[in-house]
Protein backbone atom coordinates (compact mmCIF):
# COMPACT_ATOMS: atom_id res chain seq x y z
CA UNK A 1 0.00 0.00 0.00
CA UNK A 2 1.10 3.51 -0.79
CA UNK A 3 0.61 6.87 0.89
CA UNK A 4 -2.58 8.46 -0.42
CA UNK A 5 -0.79 11.78 -0.74
CA UNK A 6 0.90 10.40 -3.87
CA UNK A 7 -2.29 11.52 -5.63
CA UNK A 8 -1.48 15.18 -4.95
CA UNK A 9 1.31 15.25 -7.51
CA UNK A 10 -0.84 14.24 -10.51
CA UNK A 11 -3.47 16.78 -9.43
CA UNK A 12 -0.77 19.47 -9.17
CA UNK A 13 0.57 18.52 -12.59
CA UNK A 14 -2.91 19.01 -14.06
CA UNK A 15 -3.08 22.46 -12.45
CA UNK A 16 0.27 23.35 -14.06
CA UNK A 17 -0.95 22.07 -17.45
CA UNK A 18 -4.12 24.14 -17.13
CA UNK A 19 -2.06 27.23 -16.24
CA UNK A 20 0.09 26.60 -19.31
CA UNK A 21 -3.06 26.45 -21.44
CA UNK A 22 -4.13 29.84 -20.03
CA UNK A 23 -0.71 31.24 -20.99
CA UNK A 24 -1.03 29.84 -24.52
CA UNK A 25 -4.55 31.27 -24.78
CA UNK A 26 -3.22 34.67 -23.73
CA UNK A 27 -0.60 34.50 -26.48
CA UNK A 28 -3.21 33.39 -28.99
CA UNK A 29 -5.42 36.34 -28.12
CA UNK A 30 -2.61 38.90 -27.83
CA UNK A 31 -2.85 40.04 -31.44
CA UNK A 32 -6.58 40.75 -31.10
CA UNK A 33 -6.44 42.26 -27.63
CA UNK A 34 -3.17 44.21 -27.69
CA UNK A 35 -2.25 44.23 -31.37
CA UNK A 36 0.94 42.25 -30.73
CA UNK A 37 2.02 38.76 -31.59
CA UNK A 38 1.91 36.57 -34.65
CA UNK A 39 -1.75 36.64 -35.58
CA UNK A 40 -1.36 34.18 -38.46
CA UNK A 41 0.25 31.53 -36.29
CA UNK A 42 -1.72 32.03 -33.08
CA UNK A 43 -5.01 33.17 -34.57
CA UNK A 44 -6.07 29.75 -35.85
CA UNK A 45 -5.10 28.10 -32.54
CA UNK A 46 -7.20 30.36 -30.32
CA UNK A 47 -10.54 28.53 -30.72
CA UNK A 48 -8.85 25.16 -30.21
CA UNK A 49 -6.98 26.28 -27.09
CA UNK A 50 -10.14 27.86 -25.70
CA UNK A 51 -12.15 24.68 -26.31
CA UNK A 52 -9.43 22.55 -24.77
CA UNK A 53 -9.26 24.77 -21.72
CA UNK A 54 -13.00 24.34 -21.24
CA UNK A 55 -12.48 20.57 -21.45
CA UNK A 56 -10.08 20.80 -18.49
CA UNK A 57 -13.04 21.61 -16.24
CA UNK A 58 -15.42 18.87 -17.32
CA UNK A 59 -14.37 15.23 -16.76
CA UNK A 60 -11.26 16.28 -14.76
CA UNK A 61 -13.58 17.55 -12.01
CA UNK A 62 -14.49 13.91 -11.32
CA UNK A 63 -10.76 13.09 -11.28
CA UNK A 64 -10.19 15.69 -8.56
CA UNK A 65 -13.18 14.44 -6.60
CA UNK A 66 -12.00 10.82 -6.54
CA UNK A 67 -8.44 11.82 -5.67
CA UNK A 68 -9.63 13.98 -2.79
CA UNK A 69 -11.97 11.25 -1.55
CA UNK A 70 -9.11 8.76 -1.58
CA UNK A 71 -6.79 11.16 0.22
CA UNK A 72 -9.38 12.03 2.87
CA UNK A 73 -10.56 8.48 3.60
CA UNK A 74 -7.38 6.46 3.38
CA UNK A 75 -3.87 6.65 4.71
CA UNK A 76 -2.79 4.14 2.06
CA UNK A 77 -3.93 3.41 -1.47
CA UNK A 78 -3.34 0.77 -4.09
CA UNK A 79 -0.55 1.35 -6.62
CA UNK A 80 -3.14 0.84 -9.36
CA UNK A 81 -4.95 4.00 -8.25
CA UNK A 82 -1.75 6.06 -8.50
CA UNK A 83 -0.98 4.52 -11.90
CA UNK A 84 -4.50 5.36 -13.11
CA UNK A 85 -4.12 8.95 -11.89
CA UNK A 86 -0.91 9.36 -13.88
CA UNK A 87 -2.48 7.63 -16.89
CA UNK A 88 -5.26 10.21 -16.74
CA UNK A 89 -2.75 13.09 -16.61
CA UNK A 90 -0.69 11.75 -19.50
CA UNK A 91 -3.93 11.28 -21.41
CA UNK A 92 -5.00 14.87 -20.68
CA UNK A 93 -1.68 16.17 -22.01
CA UNK A 94 -1.98 14.01 -25.13
CA UNK A 95 -5.61 15.10 -25.58
CA UNK A 96 -4.59 18.76 -25.35
CA UNK A 97 -1.79 18.36 -27.89
CA UNK A 98 -4.04 16.49 -30.31
CA UNK A 99 -6.96 18.91 -29.94
CA UNK A 100 -4.83 22.04 -30.31
CA UNK A 101 -2.38 20.97 -33.01
CA UNK A 102 -4.33 18.52 -35.17
CA UNK A 103 -7.78 17.84 -36.51
CA UNK A 104 -7.55 14.11 -35.74
CA UNK A 105 -10.89 13.60 -34.01
CA UNK A 106 -10.59 9.81 -34.06
CA UNK A 107 -7.29 9.83 -32.13
CA UNK A 108 -8.66 12.47 -29.78
CA UNK A 109 -11.66 10.22 -29.11
CA UNK A 110 -9.42 7.27 -28.32
CA UNK A 111 -7.37 9.35 -25.87
CA UNK A 112 -10.56 10.69 -24.28
CA UNK A 113 -11.80 7.13 -23.82
CA UNK A 114 -8.58 6.19 -22.02
CA UNK A 115 -8.97 9.26 -19.76
CA UNK A 116 -12.62 8.45 -19.14
CA UNK A 117 -11.90 4.82 -18.25
CA UNK A 118 -8.98 5.72 -15.96
CA UNK A 119 -11.19 7.93 -13.79
CA UNK A 120 -14.14 5.55 -13.96
CA UNK A 121 -11.95 2.67 -12.77
CA UNK A 122 -10.60 4.86 -9.96
CA UNK A 123 -14.20 5.46 -8.85
CA UNK A 124 -15.08 1.76 -9.11
CA UNK A 125 -12.03 0.72 -7.06
CA UNK A 126 -12.87 3.31 -4.42
CA UNK A 127 -16.49 2.19 -4.21
CA UNK A 128 -15.51 -1.47 -4.01
CA UNK A 129 -13.24 -0.69 -1.07
CA UNK A 130 -15.36 1.80 0.89
CA UNK A 131 -18.97 1.47 -0.19
CA UNK A 132 -19.13 -2.32 -0.50
CA UNK A 133 -21.09 -2.37 -3.73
Amino acid sequence: MLDSHLLILPMFFHVICSALLYAILTLARASKVWGIGLSDFWGHLEPRVSANLSNQFEWPVLFYMICLLQISTSSSINAIQVWLAWLFIVGRVAHSIIQILTMNIRLRGIIFTVNFLAVLIMWILYCLKYVNI
